[in-house]
């Protein structure tokens, strides 16, 4: 049986439009196991729509996603990837 990990990447990205097509995208350029998560993060002190952030949460307990990989991806949306 192989060892089952929690890693997870997250990909902040400019605003909820964004985030939704590369979660679409990602699910059909990976394998993944599961979909995933759409979660909006408001800056410290910013109450503005405007000026949040929106994260892409990604399981990946076989590690089997490059983080490079991520990173560029992330890129065609004007994001990044967060290290962990």
């Amino acid at each position: 049986m192989a060892p089952v990990s929690d890693v997870r990447h997250v990909l902040v990205l400019p605003d909820r439009d964004a985030a939704e097509e590369a979660a679409q995208v990602l699910g059909e350029r990976f394998r993944l196991d599961e979909e995933p998560r759409i979660l909006r993060d408001a800056l410290a002190g910013e109450d503005d729509a405007e000026d949040a952030q929106w994260l892409v949460l990604l399981s990946d307990e076989r590690a089997l996603l490059d983080p490079g990989e991520l990173d560029e991806f992330a890129g065609e949306w004007e994001g990044w990837r967060e290290e962990p």
